[in-house]
């Protein structure tokens, strides 16, 4: 059961940088920034979430810090976008950034809530730790460019990644197979998020 979790929770969290770098490297593109920059955001979009939670939940340094593989996946993933930035502004829309932004989000949401469920935390904390883990990168990229952050503004976002570290909480509480639960968190993060891209679906807002 540990080994299990071990790599579940392994693999989110190393395919959530590659799509996270891979998206924030994008938006650093579009932005006309130069390689320094590119691999800035590509490093901080890809690993701020998850330093963040690993401090609050006291696992220190950073699996970000004491495992080179997060690092050079973030790296290697942002030098790949940026020799292949002439694609970028080629592709259509919302698409695909939206759709990485998504799979991003789903993965660190549930391998933040794993995380944090092993570590002894509680339900409700474990799964702001899996919510934190997938916004907190993002978050960080819009200060440096200097907008509104994303997560507090955009259609169902946030509350995407809460459902699906959510519903990863539950499934452990009930000691489901943790990786259909692993499975099902991410989808339904995945599918509400993109559900929210395709029909405007928004919280309700504060009036001006």
């Amino acid at each position: 059961m540990r080994a299990t979790l071990g790599r579940i929770i392994l693999f989110a969290d190393l395919a959530g940088t590659v799509v996270f770098a891979a998206e924030g490297a994008m938006v650093a593109a579009a932005r006309g920034l130069d390689l320094f920059g590119v691999m800035v955001l590509a490093f901080v979009v890809a690993l701020g979430g998850g330093m963040i939670r690993d401090v609050l939940i006291g696992t220190v340094p950073p699996s970000a810090i004491q495992d080179w593989r997060y690092p050079v996946l973030a790296f290697l993933t942002g030098l790949a976008v940026f020799a292949g930035r002439w694609a970028v502004p080629t592709v259509p829309g919302w698409y695909p950034l939206s759709v990485l932004d998504a799979a991003g989000l789903s993965l660190f949401a549930v391998a933040g809530a794993e995380k944090a469920l092993s570590r002894g935390i509680g339900p409700l904390a474990a799964a702001m730790m899996g919510m934190l883990t997938g916004v907190g990168g993002g978050v960080m990229r819009d200060v440096l460019l200097a907008r509104v952050p994303l997560v507090l503004v955009s259609d169902i976002y946030a509350t995407a990644a809460l459902a699906g570290a959510a519903l990863v909480v539950v499934g452990r509480r009930l000691a489901l197979p943790t990786a259909p639960v692993a499975v099902a968190g991410g989808l339904l993060c995945f599918g509400l998020r993109l559900l929210a891209l395709r029909y405007g679906w928004r919280l309700p807002a504060a009036a001006p």
